[in-house]
């Protein structure tokens, strides 16, 4: 979510004042993380009006905000990973939170550091391994974690894409291949989704040759989430960027992808500003997960929003 904000700031480092301008308009965003259910990971509402983690929860932090969070289950406990907004370190860190039965959350502390802007800590697990792939475009780069101690200890592993903007890489496994989407126009326009593949989880990506899969629009580019496979369709997620930033997700089936060919069709607005007070002029992430068998059915995803 926030190499915008990083970016803002290394505009106000080199003395540009409308850098400043905009990061004082940017940091008036209280963004906080809720829950939401449903039949779908296109049709959810509130599991409650209250938010499940605010800056307030932050202990080690001086914090402006939490966002972007992404969920993972390890045996009987949930984990959330989001980005930390630290007001005197001036970038975003990992932090992480765990829960027993989705409702109540206990704020853990910081995950993963470095000297450089994190945000968007999509977590997963392959063949018993637990990975990390946060954004960190200040870097030029895209770069894989694994956890050599989870949920505290994170080593990067490999580096998958150089020498471009890379905002909010997607990572995800469908028919036997991993496919990676991120937004990378240069001009922080927001309008641009790039396309990889790979059969490999840490090197050989390359660029799809249909890509980019989304050119020139603001309202369908941006990565939103995780990518998740429904009634056997991949289904993404992507910010509404037009008429500002973060202000709702939009949901997409990828109906066609192979390493030649790629379509999808729109599933419609899964996220808006709602009447809660904490999410009331916007939302811009959502991360799905099937409830498991034992809790019953349907889907649950943390989400972001600000007011």
């Amino acid at each position: 979510m926030s190499a915008v904000l990083a970016r803002r700031l290394a505009h106000f480092a080199r003395g540009a004042g409308e850098g400043l301008r905009e990061l004082v308009a940017r940091t008036d965003q209280e963004w906080a993380i809720g829950l939401y259910t449903g039949p779908s990971p296109a049709e959810l509402e509130p599991l409650r009006r209250r938010p499940i983690l605010t800056r307030h929860d932050v202990t080690d932090r001086d914090a402006d905000f939490v966002a972007d969070p992404f969920l993972i289950r390890t045996d009987d406990r949930w984990w959330m990973f989001f980005e930390v907004w630290s007001r005197s370190r001036r970038r975003g860190e990992i932090g992480v939170a765990s829960s027993n039965d989705l409702v109540d959350w206990r704020y853990q502390g910081i995950a993963l550091s470095e000297q450089f802007h994190l945000s968007y800590p999509l977590v997963f697990e392959w063949e018993g391994e637990y990975y990390l792939l946060p954004e960190c475009s200040a870097t030029s780069s895209v770069r894989l974690y694994r956890a050599a101690g989870f949920p505290w200890q994170w080593e990067c592993v490999a580096t998958l894409l150089t020498g471009g903007v890379w905002l909010d890489p997607t990572i995800f496994r469908y028919d036997d291949l991993w496919w990676l989407m991120v937004e990378t126009d240069k001009d922080y326009g927001y309008d641009t989704l790039r396309l990889y593949y790979s059969e490999h989880l840490d090197r050989g990506w390359r660029e799809h040759p249909a890509s980019p899969v989304v050119r020139g629009d603001r309202q369908t580019a941006r990565p939103a989430g995780r990518v998740v496979v429904a009634d056997g369709r991949p289904v993404r997620f992507a910010q509404d960027c037009d008429g500002g930033y973060g202000l709702r997700v939009r949901a997409f089936e990828i109906s066609l992808l192979t390493t030649e060919e790629y379509a999808e069709r729109p599933l419609g607005l899964v996220l808006d500003g709602a009447e809660l007070g904490w999410n009331r002029r916007g939302m811009h992430h959502l991360d799905p997960h099937q409830v498991p068998p034992a809790a019953g059915t349907g889907w649950v995803a943390c989400v972001d929003g600000w007011k």
